[in-house]
């Protein structure tokens, strides 16, 4: 098992969460993104870098995953993918998507962007605060302790 990040969008914030558990714990954790970026030295960590494109690392990222490995990203259609091929989706908030929730999801989604589309300013989301880090190293804490040990 492993830990995949959508690295474009994820906050740096996390990355760091994410890096300090991958140097603890010895998991595998690799950022997908269409730019390069800044790794620091460890055999869990590694970048792959993608062309640029519309969904082009979403799609690596659902080509690799496997099931029971842990996805991050905030990208509602990625997410319901990834639950699709057995794997656990978490967003940079620390929201775990399951399948119960993420069909919701996608309507809301689709239903914002209509909205976008069709004039309305919605805004975005709100600036990931103290809170929402914690509770992400929570339900990353809870993602570590409950897979499978080699």
């Amino acid at each position: 098992m492993q830990i995949w990040v959508d690295a474009d969008a994820c906050p740096n914030v996390i990355k760091e969460v994410l890096f300090r558990a991958a140097d603890r714990v010895g998991i595998m954790v690799t950022l997908v993104a269409n730019q390069p970026l800044k790794t620091p030295p460890s055999p869990f960590i590694r970048s792959l870098q993608v062309h640029a494109g519309f969904d082009v690392a979403d799609n690596e990222i659902v080509r690799r995953v496997e099931s029971g490995d842990l996805v991050i990203t905030a990208d509602i259609p990625l997410a319901a993918e990834v639950l699709e091929k057995g794997g656990v989706a978490l967003n940079p908030r620390g929201e775990r998507y399951s399948p119960a929730t993420i069909r919701e999801r996608l309507t809301m989604r689709d239903f914002m962007d209509t909205l976008r589309a069709s004039g309305v300013q919605t805004g975005g989301p709100p600036t990931l605060n103290q809170k929402d880090r914690q509770q992400f190293a929570n339900e990353l804490d809870k993602w570590l302790q409950q897979r499978p040990k080699n």
